[in-house]
């Protein structure tokens, strides 16, 4: 490409080299959910020293879903936006899919198991993403993104090691929810993307929330009427609200914008660096202390994200198609 002609007039939104390109804020944006998303294991996990899982989940379903409706309104002039019938159905079947099962697995999933590790299992959440794409032909990967998600995995692996070296390779009820809970979420991930390319990410968010969360309230509701909530100070109460409406609400509006913006291939990985951040946190929480076989899973880790972020993309000999 040869460089641009000084005295040329700059193309209307043409980013400057003092101004990010989308690409380069929907990496940052990408790069700030992946990090509050991998705090909110420890987050989740010292809340749950008050309040039982089940009555947590009916706390924060009942507050998202009330968040997602406003901010739909307030964007639309405070009038409901009509979808087409099939995107409602749509819509509904993915809220199910991502809330009334994916989060509610993940929920039960860390309060069984530890922080650090529901984290790493949730890193495989880009290999379900990667086989989904490649079934449907959503999306084309290259040669690089596949061998740096496979190299990532590795990392993740390595970070288990220890635990399968120990004999304790059958896993927990934890873990294969948290497992399957991945699998849902890599779903989400794919689906969804048309339809925020059609109704926007506000509108995915707010319909599939409301149609997730019956459930899961209906659900928790005995729980939550025998929960301690009069023991709970502000420290409780502040971790509630972050794990409910910055970790989750905002987070998951802004993953569909960064899924949108770069592709779902190339947003997946940046999941894996979850693990590293759980175990950043675990350390500074808890003390935790780790092996040099995890800081190597770690550097692995790290390693295939670059790989899988920074691949030269491939002319694709057909164009992707978009699911249904």
């Amino acid at each position: 490409m040869n460089p641009p002609d000084p005295g040329a007039a700059r193309a209307p939104g043409r980013p400057t080299s003092h101004q990010p390109s989308h690409q380069q804020l929907a990496l940052l944006a990408g790069l700030g959910v992946v990090v509050l998303w991998g705090a909110n294991f420890a987050v989740q996990k010292a809340l749950f020293d008050l309040l039982p899982p089940a009555a947590f989940l009916f706390a924060r379903y009942l507050l998202m879903p009330a968040a997602g409706a406003l901010l739909l309104l307030q964007a639309n002039g405070w009038r409901w936006p009509r979808l087409p019938r099939r995107d409602v159905w749509q819509l509904a079947g993915l809220g199910i899919v991502a809330h009334t099962l994916h989060v509610s697995m993940v929920t039960f999933g860390i309060h069984w198991s530890t922080a650090f590790s529901s984290a790493l299992i949730m890193a495989c959440a880009p290999v379900f993403t990667l086989l989904i794409l490649h079934r449907a032909g959503i999306e084309a990967l290259t040669r690089g993104q596949v061998a740096g998600v496979a190299l990532a995995c590795t990392g993740v692996l390595i970070f288990l090691s220890d635990k399968l070296l120990g004999g304790n390779f059958a896993a927990t009820g934890g873990d294969l929810m948290m497992l399957l809970a991945a699998s849902f979420f890599s779903y989400y991930t794919v689906m969804s993307k048309p339809l925020i390319q059609r109704h926007g990410g506000k509108a995915v968010m707010a319909y599939a929330l409301l149609a997730g969360s019956p459930l899961i309230v209906l659900a928790g509701l005995p729980a939550a009427l025998q929960a301690q909530w009069a023991q709970m100070g502000i420290y409780h109460w502040g971790l509630l609200l972050w794990a409910s409406l910055v970790s989750a609400f905002l987070g998951w509006l802004v993953w569909g914008w960064v899924n949108e913006t770069r592709g779902v291939a190339r947003t997946a990985p940046l999941q894996y660096l979850m693990p590293l951040v759980a175990g950043v946190v675990a350390w500074w929480a808890t003390g935790e202390r780790f092996t040099g076989l995890k800081i190597a899973g770690a550097a692995l880790t790290l390693a295939g994200v670059a790989w899988a972020q920074y691949a030269v993309a491939g002319r694709s000999q057909t164009a992707p198609k978009q699911p249904d």
